[in-house]
């Protein structure tokens, strides 16, 4: 039995493990990764991120390596059960305004392999597989976790100052801290399709989902051979009803007309149950939930593995923070004040979504003819299924929210290239400070102590018109690019928090 001790310890190294990893490992953060299976895990499931994941991955680190594994797609049409257009909710494939497409598909293995791969080059984060966690305790200022070698069967144990369970929907972590899920009311088999093919199938590039009471289901373009479907499993059905391509072209056949079986690949067929849940705690002492520890998504809207990414993304620079000494241990608790709301509010975005497939009998009949055309009018839903947009972060230590300017505080600020270079990789790792007034003498004595920078933009730029939007002429904006406070008075910069980490470290070779 061996025993260390780490700062931090990661549970899982999925998406949400690995990003919250890499984000502390920017911040030269050790942590210890602890995941029991030995490598990816092989199967596709997660298959489209918005741009304002992207740029999470712009942040780690992986834009170029995402872009050379995924394709930028046209968005999203609602069809009936006869395939007619209901809706379309058109996405460009350019550049928005957080630097990439708004709406891109891809394989999640290919993700994994890339986010893993860039984890290596931080030398401060150790990844462990086939090591599986088995049991928990903490007291006031540690955690113990106790984990085994899978292949050997050897005991472990390490001490950790945090946890972060990013252990998935059957959590470890979340059952060891006495967290539950409440269940938001969906639970529904589908069937998924996975096809590899060279054939043309001449479909609209985006997302198509058939509502039909009967037999909902959703097609995708993931790749330039490969393509997704969803069909609701009706009762009595399994996938073993559908193991070979013969009982699949059924299904397939509204998307795949006339083009010969033989062209056709079958490169998977799986169940999945989708459901909505929330854990009701997200942190107990020193340990949290990330990801699909935390909450479970159902994929109407394309954004369950993306909540994970957002989870670390919140969380990483406040515990870096924290344990640097320049933030207090306050500021941890923000992270379920700001990030469980909003997870709510995407899981039931996506139920309304999901009512709109499947809905039976005459309200299901008005609502796929009369209201889904007119969904992008429905708040909420307009700026997440028309824009790309999430909801502003909730009010906390860290989110400032006033009257004026409205809708600024808490939504993320935007990425233009500023001089050649993205915003993002200008400001770095710290707070920033936009403004298109020009500080004082003092002001910016007051931000660059405080670890800040400051970015002055003239009114007609970029930045600049988003703060006149607003009524704004300056934002606080945090190390996640989240705006802390907006305004029309650089004193705001007393608000600043007292951070030094004002660059991450950039990644090293081993």
């Amino acid at each position: 039995m061996t025993t260390n001790t780490f700062p931090v310890v990661i549970v899982g190294a999925g998406p949400a493990g690995v990003t919250a990893a890499t984000l502390l490992g920017q911040y030269a953060i050790e942590c210890l990764v602890l995941d029991r299976w030995s490598g990816v895990y092989p199967q596709p499931r997660a298959v489209h991120l918005d741009d304002e994941i992207y740029r999470i991955l712009g942040h780690l680190g992986v834009a170029d390596e995402f872009a050379a594994i995924s394709r930028p797609s046209l968005g999203l049409q609602l069809r009936d059960n006869t395939m007619r257009v209901l809706a379309e909710f058109r996405r460009e494939t350019t550049d928005g305004i957080h630097g990439y497409p708004k709406a891109n598909m891809f394989d999640q293995p290919d993700l994994e392999a890339v986010l893993r791969e860039n984890l290596s080059h931080y030398p401060t984060v150790t990844l462990r597989p086939n090591s599986e966690v088995t049991e928990i305790h903490q007291d006031d200022d540690t955690v113990l976790i106790s984990y085994t070698d899978r292949p050997t069967g050897e005991q472990h144990t390490v001490t950790a100052r945090y946890l972060l369970g990013c252990d998935g929907a059957n959590s470890m972590v979340r059952a060891a801290i006495g967290s539950t899920m409440k269940d938001l009311k969906l639970e529904q088999r589908w069937l998924v399709i996975d096809v590899a093919t060279a054939a043309d199938l001449a479909q609209w590039d985006g997302v198509h989902q058939v509502c039909d009471p009967v037999r909902a289901a959703t097609y995708m373009r993931i790749g330039p051979t490969r393509y997704r479907w969803e069909f609701r499993l009706l009762p009595g059905e399994s996938a073993a009803d559908f193991n070979d391509l013969s009982a699949v072209q059924p299904l397939l056949e509204p998307w795949i007309g006339n083009t010969d079986a033989a062209q056709l690949e079958l490169v998977r067929v799986a169940e999945y149950t989708f459901r909505a849940k929330l854990a009701d705690r997200w942190r107990v002492g020193n340990v949290f939930l990330l990801g699909d520890a935390a909450h479970l998504t159902p994929p109407f809207i394309g954004q369950g593995m993306g909540a994970g990414l957002r989870d670390a993304m919140n969380l990483a620079w406040k515990l870096a923070g924290v344990i640097d000494g320049a933030l207090p241990e306050s500021i941890l608790d923000t992270y379920e004040q700001e990030r469980r709301p909003h997870a709510r509010t995407m899981i039931l975005l996506a139920l309304g979504m999901g009512k709109a497939m499947t809905e039976g009998g005459r309200f299901g009949d008005v609502l796929r003819r009369t209201i889904a055309p007119r969904l992008h009018h429905i708040p909420g839903l307009r700026a997440t299924i028309s824009h790309g947009a999430t909801p502003p972060l909730s009010r906390s230590e860290l989110v400032l929210k006033s009257l004026r300017p409205r809708q600024l505080t808490g939504t993320l600020c935007p990425n233009p290239v500023l001089d050649g270079e993205r915003f993002d990789d200008i400001v770095g790792g710290g707070f920033t400070v936009v403004t298109t007034n020009t500080p004082s003498a003092s002001q910016v004595r007051t931000i660059e102590a405080r670890g800040a920078v400051v970015i002055t933009t003239p009114a007609d730029s970029e930045l600049g018109r988003w703060l006149h939007g607003r009524r704004a002429t300056v934002a606080i904006v945090r190390p996640d690019r989240t705006v802390m406070h907006a305004g029309r008075d650089l004193t705001a910069v007393a608000l600043l928090p007292h951070l030094t980490l004002t660059h991450p470290q950039r990644k090293t070779t081993r």
